[in-house]
């Protein structure tokens, strides 16, 4: 009975413990369930409102684009004043959220708003401020083309441009005082707000675009019509009114819309990235800020001199360009043959830059910076997006070339240039995440006891003195009189000169190529922008691709260009700055 008994009990505390155990590990899995519940439930709503606004904003531009593919029909039954009414709504419906925003934010300024300051910077914000000021003027252009055909035309081409001034200014105003700001409130809502905005000025980049390619397009037309070489028919620009000098007024307006439109296009797509990464800010947690970069141009003469010589000369062959490309087919020839020759100088020069500058960085060992970053991290995104046009654009070249039996002159200096266009963006594109993504150096003082630049100001305890306490200066120094102690104190609290820090001559090469790059860039921005584009004049892609895909092609790359050329721009100067 005693074993029995001994036996009952060991089985019984056995089984004790085992259950014991499994209610310990059901209790342990109950909390790892929760855990996880919790995790997924405080991260869903964030990812389900980026998810729903994205969305959003992406049928917004797919109904925008399918308005404008219906206006550039060969026979449309949507009129440019449908556009032009559909894209009104979504700018008031813009400056709606915006004015509720800034409302908000005054309501509730004593509360501490985070911000990103990697967000963007006062010298892109002041760039853009330019660009804006030259809409405005545009936007008064339109309204003065209003008032020359206000007979036959409708009252949206009246309203568009007051409507789109307001805008401008509502969103300078916006971009300068809330461009940075981490909205924690409302998060949902002003996801849909922010998107909103985003496809609104992608809108209006595609209209300007539409535009632009529409005037270029009816140009090349003239040109094949007075050689001959096509049966096209000139689709005019203006509405047919009778003539009068009002009307004649109007058409100086219409030309002077065509040298403004660059700028509002540019606009309109710098701005929309901007709003992108504050979408992408929302309900973020911005761990550590930067510090701010002090732009220094000690030592700088090659890299400028260069840079203007290239865009003085541009200028040159810009007005060459277009002055000769009107003339007979032995001076358009010729005037295609010089801009293919002045490319091709002028990109092996930048591709040797970049290739030296990337040998610089490989000599130097820094680390680098893997921290998260979403602004540099659509920089990025932006540049090797944007060069896909011209690569697809080179490539098409290279491709007509090799296939044509085509004479003429230009024909393989088209196919240099091709090659070098993406050579040079390869090279350019390595070398801006270079300089973006690289750890900055600290600079070395020469006295290691001094302290630190940031300390000059701070209170420490070894600053403090050894004793507590009321201190009595005339009992310590009875025989000092008031003056002696202030000379003294200003002996104690002056500073004393730093040496001037020696230049380094890694830094003062990256300077010069990127002060350099900057003018390049700007210069290969100027000569399609402004009506040099041998694309649409060689003749030989057209000749095996065809007008109708040829023009497709150059209308979809040549804007991705333009917008790569002026986002380099931008990227060159930080890369400049942090050097």
């Amino acid at each position: 009975m005693e074993v029995d008994g001994g036996l009952d009990v060991t089985y019984l505390n056995k089984y004790c413990n085992s259950s014991s155990s499994s209610s310990s590990s059901s209790e342990q899995d109950r909390k790892i369930f929760m855990k996880l519940k919790l995790n997924l439930s405080g991260d869903y709503p964030r990812k389900n409102a980026e998810f729903l606004s994205g969305q959003y904003g992406i049928n917004l531009f797919l109904i925008g684009v399918a308005v404008m593919l219906a206006v550039a029909g060969d026979k449309p039954s949507v009129e440019e004043s449908h556009l032009l009414a559909f894209v009104t709504c979504l700018m008031v419906l813009q400056l709606i959220w915006m004015m509720w925003y800034i409302l908000l934010r005054e309501r509730r300024k004593n509360t501490r708003t985070e911000r990103d300051v990697n967000a963007t910077t006062s010298w892109i914000r002041g760039a853009l401020t330019v660009l804006a000021v030259l809409s405005l003027v545009m936007d008064s252009f339109r309204i003065g083309y209003f008032v020359g055909f206000s007979s036959c035309l409708s009252a949206v081409y009246a309203v568009y441009p007051v409507v789109h001034a307001t805008h401008t200014i509502a969103q300078v105003h916006f971009l300068w005082f809330h461009i940075k700001d981490v909205v924690k409130s409302l998060e949902t809502f002003e996801r849909f707000g922010v998107i909103h905005a985003v496809f609104t000025n992608v809108l209006l980049w595609c209209n300007g675009v539409m535009s632009e390619a529409e005037h270029f397009m009816n140009n090349h037309v003239r040109r094949l019509s007075s050689l001959d070489s096509e049966n096209i028919t000139i689709v005019s620009s203006e509405p047919e009114c009778n003539s009068s000098t009002t009307s004649s007024t109007s058409s100086l307006f219409s030309r002077g819309l065509v040298y403004l439109f660059p700028f509002n296009i540019e606009y309109h797509i710098f701005v929309s990235v901007l709003l992108f990464v504050m979408w992408k800010n929302i309900g973020r947690t911005i761990s550590s800020n930067k510090k701010s970069l002090v732009t220094k141009t000690q030592g700088l003469t090659l890299g400028p001199i260069l840079g203007l010589l290239t865009l003085a000369s541009t200028i040159a062959v810009l007005v060459v360009y277009i002055t000769r490309i009107e003339g007979v087919l032995e001076m358009r020839q010729s005037a295609v043959s010089m801009f293919y020759i002045y490319g091709i100088v002028m990109l092996a020069v930048m591709c040797f830059s970049c290739a030296s500058g990337l040998l610089i960085y490989r000599a130097d060992h820094m680390p680098l910076d893997t921290s998260k970053n979403t602004s540099r991290q659509l920089d990025t995104e932006l540049l090797f997006g944007s060069s896909l046009g011209s690569w697809f654009l080179s490539w098409c070249s290279v491709v007509a070339v090799l296939c044509t039996d085509s004479k003429v002159s230009y024909r393989w200096t088209n196919l240099v240039y091709s090659i070098f266009i993406v050579l040079e963006k390869y090279l350019q594109n390595l070398f801006i995440i270079e300089s973006l993504y690289r750890k900055q150096e600290r600079v070395e003082r020469s006295d290691p006891e001094l302290p630190a630049v940031s300390e000059i100001f701070s209170v420490t305890s070894s600053m403090a003195p050894p004793f507590s306490g009321i201190i009595n200066r005339a009992y310590e120094t009875p025989d000092k009189t008031p003056e002696m102690e202030q000379e003294e104190g200003r002996e104690m609290y002056r500073c004393e000169e730093q040496p001037e820090e020696p230049l380094n001559m890694k830094r003062l090469i990256l300077k010069n190529i990127a002060v350099f790059l900057i003018m390049c860039n700007i210069s290969l921005w100027l000569l399609p922008a402004f009506g040099c584009r041998p694309q649409y004049d060689n003749g030989l892609e057209q000749d095996i691709y065809g007008f109708s895909a040829w023009t497709t092609v150059l209308n979809f790359a040549i804007p991705l260009n333009l917008f790569y050329r002026m986002h380099s721009v931008a990227s060159l100067f930080e890369v400049f700055r942090r050097v």
